[in-house]
């Protein structure tokens, strides 16, 4: 029978088992069957860390430490790891199966859901998040708000007790955000379960959550429901990082200069990331010195694959991408052709998933990885950019064991210890608090009135105003 979870943490915490401090420590809590929680916290705070002990996927005592108690209806959360549904920060690492249905059917297949049960699920689970695909359409063709639309369905479809969600819609357009949100509504009214969401962005679950618990110095620090935390402690949550709405982070200031000259020209491009299948063509565009140009548009407009051309990492389905001779400096004119060391100096790139990037085993050998292949490690420099993106006391640690939007701000400090001419972020703020998204979005302004080019792909309507980014919007997928 589906019957939402109870969750009952007892001074629970857990550390990492490379890291010194404890991710979390004395969290203490009951979140009564069927409530809806969204879960807020600075970048860090351990809301992901908590999310992944609740679903029992944290590990054994080789990936870390455990104290206290965790508990679903009673047992212990490691125990009933079928009873929770999660959907994580980075889709990717929660597509297993070649094709979208099979995709979405697989925890319904390991739950022994009957076999005339799963595809009307299946289907259900697609339609209620607005991924319009057939189901044999190949995962890896998706794009990245795709993927997330389809971790997504495949939570929904296992019809669990508790339903998990870290940052959902944060890399989909403002018309998937809205969308994802109505499914989950929907299919908690259909299908009763405990929601816990974590979300920066407060205002996208205010519509459908009745409480808000607040991480902060390793435990909780406000509960409540939402008019009385936000109306109580609005301002100092602010003060904090934490997303309020009605008080926005601060903007970095305009440009010092105008754009200096093109170093990326587009002229009727068509890019592709699976062969002879293109996503966008008729790309007319230049990339300027000291500019910042924003790519926007629907998922699955093919925004990170256009990303990624201009960066020469993928060949172009036709037309032209030529480097400027200042850019290219004996290189030639054909980005995709350039060795991965001219790449470092001429162009840098920071994926959409963090984890696609991650080489080391510290928090600052990620940062020298690009200076070390050229033979010109600044030490200074690092710990400028440790120290601006609020990694200092991370350099030491594993990289895989940060938040989702410290590996996002790892992954920027090191496409920019380089030094590059051309910078492309694919949703450079993915993840980020609202004084860590400022902080970021100051040092993208700073590099930019340096003369770096800014390619920015992004939902993210602030970043295009704060760092007075030219628009170029995709306008939608080929079919």
């Amino acid at each position: 029978m589906e019957r939402p979870a109870e969750v009952v943490a007892r001074g629970w915490g857990w550390r990492h088992a490379s890291r010194r401090a404890w991710a979390l420590r004395e969290v203490s809590l009951r979140i009564a069957p069927g409530e809806r929680v969204l879960l807020l916290g600075i970048s860090g705070s351990g809301k992901s860390t908590l999310l992944a002990g609740l679903a029992g996927v944290l590990g054994g005592e080789e990936e870390g430490e455990s104290r206290g108690e965790l508990l679903l209806d009673g047992v212990p959360a490691v125990r009933l790891r079928g009873r929770a549904g999660l959907v994580l920060q980075d889709p990717d690492s929660q597509v297993i199966l070649a094709r979208v249905g099979d995709d979405v059917a697989f925890g319904c297949e390991n739950l022994g859901v009957p076999r005339d049960e799963i595809w009307p699920r299946v289907t259900a689970a697609l339609d209620a998040v607005g991924l319009d695909v057939p189901l044999q359409r190949p995962t890896k063709a998706l794009s990245g708000g795709q993927k997330q639309r389809l971790a997504l369905a495949g939570a929904i479809a296992m019809r669990p007790g508790l339903l998990l969600l870290d940052e959902p819609t944060a890399n989909l357009d403002p018309a998937g955000v809205a969308e994802v949100r109505a499914a989950v509504d929907r299919s908690l009214a259909a299908h009763p379960a405990t929601l816990v969401v974590v979300e920066h962005r407060v205002d996208v679950w205010l519509p459908i959550v009745d409480r808000v618990i607040v991480l902060g110095d390793g435990g909780v620090i406000a509960d409540g429901s939402p008019e009385r935390v936000l109306a109580d402690e609005g301002e100092s949550l602010a003060q904090a990082g934490v997303w309020v709405p009605g008080i926005p982070p601060a903007h970095p200031a305009p440009p010092k200069a105008a754009p200096g000259p093109a170093l990326l020209t587009a002229r009727d491009l068509s890019v592709e990331r699976v062969r002879r299948q293109p996503v966008a063509s008729g790309i007319d565009l230049a990339v300027e010195a000291g500019a910042a140009l924003a790519i926007t548009g629907p998922n699955g407009a093919g925004k990170s694959t256009l990303g990624l051309t201009l960066a020469g990492l993928l060949p172009s389905a036709s037309g032209e991408l030529a480097a400027s001779a200042a850019l290219a400096d004996g290189a030639g004119a054909s980005p995709i052709r350039w060795t991965s060391r001219q790449l470092l100096t001429r162009i840098g790139t920071v994926f959409q998933d963090p984890e696609h990037q991650l080489l080391t085993r510290t928090v600052r050998d990620e940062l020298e990885v690009g200076p070390a292949a050229l033979g010109t490690v600044d030490a200074r420099r690092i710990d400028e950019l440790l120290e601006r993106l609020r990694l200092s006391a991370l350099a030491a640690a594993s990289p895989y064991t940060l938040s989702g939007g410290e590996k996002r701000r790892l992954t920027v400090a090191a496409a920019l210890a380089t030094r590059p001419s051309v910078l492309v972020l694919d949703e450079p703020t993915f993840g980020q608090d609202a004084r860590t998204w400022a902080e970021l979005v100051a040092l993208l302004a700073e590099v930019r009135d340096d003369g770096v080019a800014l390619v920015t792909v992004t939902h993210d309507e602030d970043v295009v105003t704060a760092l007075h980014a030219r628009r170029f919007a995709l306008a939608g997928a080929l079919r």
